[in-house]
């Protein structure tokens, strides 16, 4: 579930790169055709998609072979650090609310005319720590296209979800409308049991059966107008309404080790709604392109938890002898600008320079109060729970690259971070913080299929606002505690690629990367015994990724794919609570893979994609919070094109019926004791579900586009 909450309010620009400025807006003429070593793009025209049927850019997308979608995070205060790994025609797109999936989505198949794949300096600053990046490119001709997806889920109970979303494209000339509207319902209901037991004896303490049942309802409309006569002359506006809204109830029947069993309940009733309006104007400019983005944004966040415990059961009309209640209201604003210049040459160098400045503001307040044995409410005063944070940021750069030979390219640059940060309300702070972020990566194209990248970057990761203020988790029965006085980490990230071609249109790629990271984000005992977020010292972080996207036809499977990836990973730091070396804090899971095995025969597609990662945990002031799946994950589906313009896919979600698990070992007072107190164990389980999407397109002035073929 999605709970957080950024808020933009006025915004200023993005910059192309020099080769991707040299791109003719709305998919015209391509520079690089991705054949040869000189190519730094590797390009799939829209026929070599023509097998899979697409409906949308996010399938083309998703069939990329060696690609993996990256969303960006929409949370990120500011405008470069939350790109994703997608960019239209050669730009990136002007919002930050609309996810990239949901844009990729809302543009029909068969107005792409090809994608791009390369990396990320070829197109602006926010990408240029990136290996890879794709490019959608879109097709110039006029008329309308469009797509209307209809989805029904049954679950386990027999409940059936449905959910229906639907976009158009109309272009006339050099001036396009899309527009996108969705239902966004999903219900779920999982069933489980917790055990809590003491770890000396092993005595069962406690066990409560659970039922959870979610129900998220994120409607939305998105609509922008784009003007593109030439790549420096464009103009583009963009906004989305979104008033997402988010429920939980669950059912608790608790058997304790002594006493009657009795039905306690928790309540969740979030809203968070966002509204977003934006846009970017792009001029030339001495021999150059001057690009600007304009974005306003605005969310709130309206929660309400409740922990109710009974003495008895609900059949038996019980009285409320205890619990919680908080209500959480924040509003999150930001306004930013961003101006950037790039050229294609300059003295011979692809050259780009820009300017960023924002200012963030937070209001939050919360109130938590106890539940008395009466069913009274009594106020629990938590520090910093009523609080306003204020950051001023402000962020330069200049980026350069150049050709060494046909084959091998440098690219560098150099990024200036100024921010200052205020917090008021509960406490006092204020700090100024000054960063120097450079950067550095050599593309090296032998031949023979062969392509290879190193990179070297410093990077700051950007404080989470709502990491400075308490709250209480009612459904884990606990605080966390605010802190003022956080710091961002900062990291030196080397990354090292190796690909190449295989079996034709396969794609091998191996992955290698290391990780120095300083003034850590993890948790922290404070003095009052919460955990809270805070900084932790040096750490480091190594992992290894292989990617194998291979079509299997000359093998004698005609029109089958598999896609296969695997990650191994080690995180180590020195815990100041417990004093051990241990992971990092989140998902860092010590090794994870996936394979995606897909077959296209004439009207039918079918595949299954199944999955799984090792454990991973959170390091809190007096518990171990460990996460895992009970065995692999896996989907499957089978799609039936019965025309041209429409599809209808049945699939089956959580198909081996896997369980979600959780385990927490508890410390008393803290985790500088070295043996545990107690234990519990987690188990939840939404069971198999079955889902029937219709897919019904309609226009065709996309033309040459990558639509399906029966």
């Amino acid at each position: 579930m999605r709970r957080g909450l950024m808020v933009s309010v006025a915004a200023l620009a993005i910059g192309l790169s020099g080769e991707a400025a040299a791109q003719q807006a709305g998919g015209g003429e391509q520079v690089a055709t991705g054949q040869g070593p000189a190519s730094r793009r590797a390009t799939y025209e829209a026929s070599f998609f023509t097998p899979f049927a697409p409906r949308t850019a996010l399938d083309i997308v998703r069939r990329v072979p060696g690609f993996t979608l990256e969303l960006g995070d929409s949370e990120v205060r500011g405008f470069a650090g939350a790109a994703g790994n997608i960019v239209i025609n050669g730009a990136r797109p002007s919002s930050k609310s609309e996810p990239l999936d949901s844009l990729l989505a809302a543009i029909p198949a068969n107005r792409v005319v090809r994608v791009e794949v390369g990396p990320g300096n070829l197109y602006g600053a926010e990408y240029s720590g990136r290996s890879q990046v794709l490019n959608v490119v879109l097709s110039a001709e006029g008329g309308v296209d469009g797509n209307v997806t209809a989805k029904v889920r049954r679950i386990w109970t027999g409940y059936l979800n449905t959910d229906l979303a639907g976009s158009a494209v109309i272009k006339r000339g050099a001036s396009s409308i899309n527009l996108s509207a969705g239902t966004g319902r999903d219900r779920q209901v999982e069933v489980g049991f917790d055990e809590l037991s003491d770890v000396q004896t092993g005595q069962l303490l406690e066990y409560r059966d659970k039922t959870n049942t979610y129900f998220e309802r994120d409607p939305y409309i998105s609509a922008s107008w784009a003007l593109e006569r030439a790549p420096d002359k464009a103009l583009r506006l963009n906004g989305r309404w979104q008033p997402e809204r988010f429920d939980l109830e669950q059912e608790n029947r608790v058997r304790p080790a002594s006493g009657p069993e009795h039905d306690d309940s928790l309540f969740q009733r979030y809203s968070t709604p966002v509204i977003e309006v934006g846009g970017d104007l792009t001029r030339p400019l001495a021999g150059g392109a001057l690009k600007f983005v304009a974005l306003a944004n605005r969310r709130k966040r309206n929660n309400f938890d409740a922990y109710i415990e009974r003495d008895g059961l609900l059949r038996d009309d019980p009285r409320v002898i205890g619990g919680f209640e908080q209500t959480q209201k924040a509003q999150l604003n930001e306004t930013l600008g961003r101006v950037s210049w790039t050229r294609a040459s300059l003295f011979g160098l692809s050259f780009e320079a820009g300017a960023e400045a924002v200012l963030n503001t937070l209001d939050y307040q919360l109130l938590l109060f106890e539940i008395d044995e009466n069913g009274e409410q009594v106020r629990i005063d938590l520090p910093l729970d009523d609080a306003r944070v204020k950051e001023k940021r402000a962020e330069a750069y200049v980026n350069v690259g150049r050709n060494l030979s046909p084959q091998l390219r440098v690219d560098g640059g150099l990024n200036f971070e100024l921010s200052r940060l205020t917090v008021t309300g509960d406490t006092e702070a204020e700090r100024t913080l000054r960063f120097l972020k450079p950067n550095i990566a050599v593309d090296w194209k032998p031949g023979g299929g062969w392509h290879a990248r190193l990179s070297v970057r410093r990077t700051v990761a950007q404080l989470d606002f709502f990491d400075f203020i308490s709250v209480a988790e009612l459904s884990n029965d606990r605080v966390t505690g605010g802190n003022a006085n956080l710091l961002p980490q900062r990291s030196w990230e080397v990354r090292g690629t190796v690909d190449r071609a295989i079996l034709g249109e396969g794609l091998v790629k191996l992955d290698l990367g290391i990780d120095r990271i300083s003034q850590l984000q993890d948790q922290i005992l404070t003095e009052e015994g919460f955990s809270a977020p805070g900084n932790l010292g040096t750490g480091k972080r190594r992992f290894v990724s292989l990617d194998v996207d291979a079509p299997l036809d000359r093998l004698g499977l005609k029109g089958t794919r598999i896609k296969l990836f695997g990650q191994l990973q080690r995180t180590r730091v020195v815990d100041p609570i417990s004093g051990r070396v241990r992971n990092f804090s989140d998902y860092y899971p010590e090794w994870e893979w996936r394979v995606d095995l897909r077959r296209d025969i004439g009207r039918f597609s079918y595949g299954l994609v199944v999955n799984d990662y090792q454990r991973f945990s959170f390091f809190r002031a007096n518990e171990i919070d460990t996460f895992l799946n009970g065995g692999p994950y896996g989907t499957a589906f089978i799609e039936y094109r019965p025309a041209p313009r429409t599809s209808l896919t049945f699939d089956v979600d959580n198909l081996l019926n896997t369980t979600g698990e959780r385990e927490r070992l508890f410390f008393l007072p803290n985790r500088s004791t070295s043996e545990p107190s107690s234990f519990e164990r987690r188990v939840r389980n939404r069971h198999v579900s079955f889902g029937l999407t219709l897919k019904q397109s309609f226009g065709g002035g996309g033309g040459t586009g990558g639509g399906a073929k029966p």
